[in-house]
């Protein structure tokens, strides 16, 4: 288990912080590496995490865009729905944290019009009947001001370790307004939709709130029933890359999944593993995947640990964590971050650290404070910011991104390095679907390639303290 860290080490680290960002200025708009350097990357690795907003967790972060104060008081407060209180965020020390409702209804509620001063509100609003610890719909007053609380380097010390290592991205933004499921739907096919035929993807129209649940979810009313479902029938990036022969693996750890569907109603965890579909293991549900026969890609999280030691890591991974594991309030910050760092050393360790890039972010705002309000892109997103880190022998060291983007970028960061910059387009992919834009293409988006430098000497491994790795049933200390 993770070991939290010395006030002076923290202190270090943001002192050095500082220096860095000094020293290093602010990003670009786009990226000005030559087009070819991104194929220097022959491995890009997704690791998304659960549920905690960009201010939640580096809102101190010196040189980021965090929260407003001024000698080191926030200048920012939420109204409480409760009485006449302006909540100002505070440091929250506490290793579990409960978070709020993040579904598509809070994140309309806590943005609030571009004033980000719902976020209590959309606490009031949650369910009466609070019998499940972690429920994030559970309106328990004693963790009503558990939203607006943050951490810094005291509690996250390997992760503001990256931080200043590597890149902080301090405008990154979830790809869609909404829950896990839909998140996890467009980080692997820049779309949430239901299918009212299955395996008929023009029958597949937009739905942010409300896709077809994995089995044994308590759905709406509003569900679809019956075999064969949950059938996402629309193209995913596997599809795209299948046809180009790029490898690909989504690494599944076995446990349980902690989210109910849609967030709505009381539930048990749910067992996952990755031999059953989910809200955070969707590919199995992909009739592309099963079409192209490509079922086995998904695999059991040990297999990454192999593949990293043997230098067979594919060219695209996802990284699925469960539920103990993934910081999805009430799971332990500590118990993520030590899981996130034993991912990382294993990648530093490997024989393909060289030619890889680690895109670590987390799927949702988890109901926690954020200050900066998303940009409008389409009718789906974006969403509340969330953290975001890239890791790699290519990274510039100590440097804050400051474009925006979301986790679309991850995808087009990909198509770009594989796929010579195709797109998932039911224009030009040969699998017509009814999906209103190209997210990949949107103009607002920033370019990835912009925290890479392709000209610099490799950085070796830095691999850092405190890590834990997956033995099937528990993550024990890595060796």
């Amino acid at each position: 288990m993770y070991k939290r860290s010395a006030l002076a080490v923290s202190v270090a680290l943001v002192a050095a912080a500082v220096a860095a960002w000094v020293a290093v200025g602010s990003t670009t708009s786009r990226s000005n590496a030559a087009p070819g350097d991104i194929h220097k990357i022959k491995h890009v690795i997704i690791i998304m995490q659960e549920n905690r907003s960009f201010d939640h967790y580096f809102g101190t972060y010196p040189g980021a865009d965090g929260i407003p104060m001024k000698d080191g008081v926030p200048t920012v407060c939420v109204p409480s729905p409760d009485s006449n209180d302006c909540v100002k965020p505070y440091y929250d020390p506490n290793d579990r944290n409960r978070g709020g409702p993040h579904n598509v209804h809070a994140s309309e509620a806590d943005v609030n019009g571009g004033r980000m001063d719902g976020f209590l509100t959309s606490i009031h609003k949650g369910s009466a009947k609070c019998t499940a610890f972690d429920d994030p719909n559970c309106a328990g007053r004693a963790r009503v001001r558990d939203v607006l609380g943050y951490h810094d380097g005291r509690e996250l010390a390997n992760y503001w370790k990256y931080a200043h290592d590597f890149v902080l991205q301090d405008h990154m933004f979830e790809n869609i307004a909404s829950w896990s499921l839909p998140q996890h739907l467009f980080m692997v096919s820049e779309w949430s939709a239901r299918c009212a035929q299955l395996h008929v993807a023009s029958s597949c129209t937009n739905e942010p709130e409300d896709p077809d649940y994995p089995p044994d979810f308590r759905p709406r009313a509003t569900q679809l029933h019956g075999p064969g479902r949950p059938d996402y029938a629309w193209t995913d990036l596997t599809y795209l890359l299948h046809r180009k022969r790029v490898s690909w693996a989504y690494y599944v750890m076995s446990g349980t999944e902690p989210d109910c569907a849609n967030d709505l109603e009381l539930c048990k965890g749910r067992t996952q593993s990755f031999k059953t579909p989910g809200i955070w293991n969707v590919l199995p549900s992909f009739d592309t995947v099963k079409q192209d026969g490509e079922l086995g890609n998904i695999q059991d999280l040990r297999q990454f640990y192999v593949a990293a030691k043997n230098g067979t890591l594919p060219n695209v991974v996802w990284i699925c964590p469960a539920g103990k594991y993934s910081e999805h309030p009430a799971s332990l910050v500590s118990a993520g971050q030590s899981y996130v760092t034993g991912l990382i050393n294993a990648v530093m360790r490997s024989p393909d650290w060289d030619s890889t890039v680690i895109f670590l972010s987390w799927d949702d705002w988890g109901g926690f404070y954020d200050h900066v309000p998303p940009p409008k892109v389409d009718g789906n997103g974006y969403g509340i910011r969330v953290p975001g880190l890239v890791i790699s022998p290519y990274a510039r060291r100590g440097f804050i991104d400051h474009q925006v983007l979301s986790h679309d970028a991850y995808v087009k960061f990909i198509e770009d390095d594989f796929l010579g910059g195709e797109r998932i387009d039911p224009k030009t992919d040969g699998r017509p679907d009814r999906r209103p834009d190209v997210r990949e293409n949107a103009s607002q988006l920033g370019d990835l390639r912009s925290d890479l430098d392709f000209a610099q000497s490799l950085r070796p491994p830095e691999t850092l303290p405190n890590a834990t790795v997956w033995n099937g049933t528990i993550a024990e200390p890595a060796p």
